[in-house]
């Protein structure tokens, strides 16, 4: 394959997710290249682990860069100037603008940490044991304004245990999540490979 989607992953912390798509992504034919890695804040250990796998990597701090109008103008400089043409949000905490998200419209995925549109938002290992769910589990769906709202794009489940408690759930969400984003990522490039897409074809709206 010689064509693939240049893609950025988008975190805020150690990048554990991000880790797996650049892996997923060392195969010859995975049809998304991980080109680039942005956080937003300087002291993210994924930053450092995508450098050492190879991947370009850059931290925009807010506040150094103007708050967010800033922020986002310089991660879309960014983007641009590598020729990004997909964004995959992992463990990215930072609220995108409506304005940010309508440019790349049809352009980014993110994986939430629930069986969306169940628990959108935070702390959603928790709030599902509250509710006495039996099942939980990670979704990577299309970044809308609204969020945690856009379509979605796969998802995986896991059942929810007797004795469970937040940090337990979590860990078995996230195994799941490293299988999935992937996954998701390599059909999501696939499809957008076989319909012939460039990057202005790439921002269909979902």
């Amino acid at each position: 394959m010689t064509r693939r989607i240049e893609t950025a992953v988008l975190i805020s912390g150690r990048g554990s997710n991000m880790a797996s798509l650049i892996e997923a992504a060392a195969a010859p034919d995975y049809p998304a290249r991980i080109r680039l890695v942005i956080s937003d804040r300087r002291d993210a250990g994924g930053l450092s682990a995508a450098q050492a796998a190879g991947v370009a990597a850059l931290a925009i701090d807010a506040k150094a860069a103007g708050g967010r109008a800033g922020f986002e103008a310089a991660l879309d400089t960014g983007l641009r100037q590598r020729g990004i043409e997909l964004i995959c949000l992992a463990g990215f905490m930072r609220i995108l603008s409506a304005e940010f998200v309508s440019r790349w419209r049809g352009r980014a995925l993110n994986i939430h940490p629930s069986l969306l549109p169940a628990y959108k938002g935070l702390d959603t290992h928790a709030r599902a044991l509250a509710d006495g769910a039996r099942e939980h589990g990670c979704t990577v769906h299309w970044v809308t304004p609204e969020l945690d709202s856009g379509e979605i794009v796969a998802q995986a489940r896991v059942p929810v245990l007797p004795g469970d408690d937040a940090d337990r759930l979590a860990a078995r969400v996230l195994a799941q999540e490293h299988k999935l984003y992937p996954s998701a990522l390599r059909e999501v490039c696939l499809g957008l490979l076989a319909a012939q897409c460039g990057l202005g074809s790439l921002s269909t709206a979902r």
